[in-house]
């Protein structure tokens, strides 16, 4: 197992050559077979106008958020697709009633119930791959026809093994786990955008 940090260091900068050593070495570890199939889920679950639906808690929460930000605008820029896409982990006032009312392990499940459907596709980010929340809502989906994305880190966690596709970083540092669960979810809407794209725009437009 590899840790970082492992050691105290003396300065700032050969801190964050380690920390920059190690995404490199976490970024490598992410199966490429995996990142196919993730953007393949993604591409059919858009092209037959289903519901794209992320969760997250923490930090995970906020790069959840981060995507529909760029799907709904950066992803539809320069091609016809319209996304749907929601954040599960965005409404405060549903979270605190859900987690108020019946327990804080339904807060995504729950709004599944009520607005999933067969053939949408869930993006669930969690560094441990075991919160409870996760969990459920990854099972919510296995059990209703739709399809799932897990992003994950350190062991990968009970999620992993549920999800019909797992995007696993290989580290045991938090932040490097959130700043590739990020950078891979940015590269699959930037990804689709590009095939979607004219090919004369390309090289003219900022991504």
């Amino acid at each position: 197992m590899i840790r970082f940090p492992a050691r105290r260091v003396t300065g700032m900068a050969e801190f964050f050559d380690g920390y920059a050593a190690e995404m490199a070495r976490a970024a490598q570890s992410v199966s490429r077979e995996a990142l196919e199939r993730a953007q393949g889920a993604m591409r059919d679950c858009l092209d037959r106008d289903g519901t794209l639906f992320l969760c997250g808690n923490g930090g995970s929460a906020a790069v959840a958020n981060h995507l529909v930000c760029d799907m709904a605008k950066g992803m539809r820029t320069d091609n016809q697709l319209r996304p749907r896409i929601q954040s599960l982990a965005g409404g405060a006032e549903i979270l605190t009633a859900i987690s108020n009312d019946m327990s804080y392990a339904d807060t995504f499940s729950h709004q599944l119930e009520g607005f999933g459907r067969k053939g949408d596709l869930l993006i669930t980010i969690s560094s441990s791959g075991n919160s409870e929340n996760i969990v459920r809502a990854v099972q919510w989906a296995r059990d209703n026809g739709a399809a799932s994305i897990a992003l994950t880190g350190f062991s990968g966690g009970r999620s992993a093994g549920l999800a019909d596709v797992n995007l696993h970083v290989d580290s045991q540092n938090y932040g490097v786990v959130e700043d590739l669960h990020q950078s891979l979810l940015h590269a699959l809407a930037q990804f689709i955008r590009l095939s979607l794209m004219p090919e004369a725009l390309i090289g003219q437009r900022n991504f």
